[in-house]
């Protein structure tokens, strides 16, 4: 998770009374991300596009294709070269919109989470949306059952 005016990326540990413990990847420290901070989970990030926007996790993807499973540039790089290497990973991405900061962003947190051995998208990515499918149609079996409990209630007028 990102949490807004903190550097770096976030792991959530617990919940807390008046918002959430998070422990830094980084340094390892914790501290509490109160409810009035602005804490962003990772796939809740989107990347504007000319047409779209495009979920974080997918142009993190990219990047790892674009560079075989390395290391990115560095974000401390010079704005045109880190604006050159963002659209040769994903070059329809919205130039007005996306600011060097945003790139900055996206390149430290994917240099983290590789550091970390946190990305774990390209096994994970065609497991999960079988599941997903099938988890909507037990539910739809499941409505049939649920009339049971009125049958139950015709059985206790029955009783009476």
């Amino acid at each position: 998770m990102a949490i807004s005016g903190y550097g770096g990326l976030f792991r959530f540990i617990s919940q807390a009374r008046n918002g959430v413990i998070v422990e830094s990847l980084e340094t390892g420290k914790r501290m509490n991300a109160f409810a009035t901070m602005k804490v962003s989970a990772l796939e809740d990030i989107a990347i504007f596009t000319e047409e779209k926007e495009i979920p974080l996790e997918e142009v993190l993807v990219s990047l790892h294709k674009y560079e075989n499973g390395g290391e990115a540039i560095s974000p401390k790089s010079d704005p045109d070269e880190l604006k050159d290497y963002f659209s040769a990973i994903l070059p329809e991405y919205d130039r007005e919109r996306v600011y060097v900061s945003d790139i900055k962003k996206v390149l430290t947190w994917y240099n983290q989470l590789l550091k970390y051995d946190l990305l774990k998208f390209d096994e994970e990515k065609p497991a999960k949306k079988p599941a997903e499918k099938k988890a909507p149609a037990d539910k739809t079996e499941a409505k049939p059952a649920a009339s049971g409990p009125p049958k139950k209630s015709d059985q206790d007028n029955a009783k009476s």
